[in-house]
């Protein structure tokens, strides 16, 4: 089960690139239910994602290499490409910010993801001061989404 807020993000902590990150490339084999492939760092996943905005059902298969570029062949859609970053989120070390710096055609956006345990922790959940617009609810921001436009 993945609970998960999402936030668009206008100017970014100016130290974020100083925190670990992941080299992230994914493609869509299906929109609806969600069917991804997932190149991350040197790991492949193929993830099966329910319908749903802050709470879904996520389940994760490992891939290799081999099976990851024949899949990346039959995605629908744009292959999207960013820069995930994982930051603190102050005064909750429970907590990690998923801060993902696009690149290739969505250059430029900037999307923060915060997981949480629970939907009721979900939804008390007081954002940073630098997190923009809370883009949980509306869908637009899905990748699934953006990989269709």
């Amino acid at each position: 089960m993945e609970i998960e807020r999402k936030y668009l993000v206008e100017v970014p902590p100016a130290d974020y690139e100083s925190f670990p990150h992941h080299e992230i490339e994914q493609a869509y084999l299906c929109t609806d239910p969600v069917v991804r492939i997932r190149r991350e760092d040197d790991s492949f996943y193929l993830t099966y994602k329910s319908k749903g905005l802050l709470v879904r059902e996520e389940y994760n298969l490992p891939l290799n290499a081999d099976a990851y570029a024949h899949l990346l062949k039959k995605a629908d859609g744009k292959i999207l490409t960013k820069t995930r970053y994982l930051l603190p989120v102050p005064g909750r070390k429970d907590l990690t910010v998923e801060l993902d710096v696009f690149s290739g055609k969505f250059a430029g956006l900037i999307l923060a993801e915060v997981e949480f345990a629970s939907e009721e922790d979900a939804n008390a959940f007081i954002p940073p001061e630098w997190f923009s617009r809370d883009v949980t609810f509306s869908g637009e921001y899905q990748n699934s989404r953006l990989s269709r436009l």
